[in-house]
């Protein structure tokens, strides 16, 4: 890959990334939100930077990160999100614990929490299956069969989630950023085969 094509790459991936988050951060629905409340917020939007990059990563998209060192950081990317997710439902416990309350039970009125808190036990259920995977001695196909699963769940979830939500995200830098996020969850399940026999790189 040629070092041009590798800079608009990177550069192509900044400008999505960076893109939505100033647009949150000039969003006038902040000046009387929480400190606790904005932070809670900004993590959910990093959370759904990181769903673009997870899929990115896994398939070896971005030039000089693909194989094991694109794995590593799929790896860590992972617990980033992990992180993100509990820092993003933390802050929103300390500000109203029962709105929380409500949404982990099922029971709020509000459409888009059911489908954040099904994607984010579908992201804790990814991360006990990549802690525990040897533990459980799971097949190398099973193993990706069960955490494509989930990722779709979670994305799916996810992109629904924050659709539904009208708030300090600005909505067409949104709406791109979900677009992407489905589009690089499709490209990487049809080109790695995942629900092939076998899959590329199994045994």
């Amino acid at each position: 890959m040629s070092r041009l094509r590798a800079f608009l790459i990177w550069a192509g991936l900044a400008t999505i990334v960076v893109v939505p988050i100033l647009a949150a951060a000039a969003s006038p629905l902040l000046q009387w939100r929480q400190p606790v409340y904005i932070a809670a917020g900004f993590a959910g939007i990093a959370a759904m930077v990181l769903l673009l990059l997870q899929p990115l990563l896994a398939g070896g998209y971005l030039p000089g990160v693909s194989g094991l060192r694109g794995r590593r950081l799929h790896l860590w990317t992972g617990i980033l999100l992990v992180s993100a997710i509990i820092l993003h439902v933390g802050g929103l416990w300390i500000t109203s614990p029962p709105d929380v309350i409500d949404a982990l039970l099922f029971r709020s009125p509000t459409p888009f929490s059911a489908w954040g808190v099904i994607a984010m036990w579908a992201v804790f259920a990814a991360a006990f299956l990549a802690a525990f995977r040897w533990s459980l001695a799971l097949s190398p196909r099973l193993w990706r069969r069960l955490h494509t699963l989930l990722a779709m769940v979670i994305v799916a979830g996810s992109v629904v989630h924050a659709l539904l939500i009208e708030g300090t995200m600005e909505t067409y830098s949104k709406a791109a950023l979900c677009a992407l996020a489905v589009a690089a969850t499709v490209k990487v399940i049809v080109d790695l085969r995942i629900w092939a026999r076998r899959s590329r790189g199994e045994s």
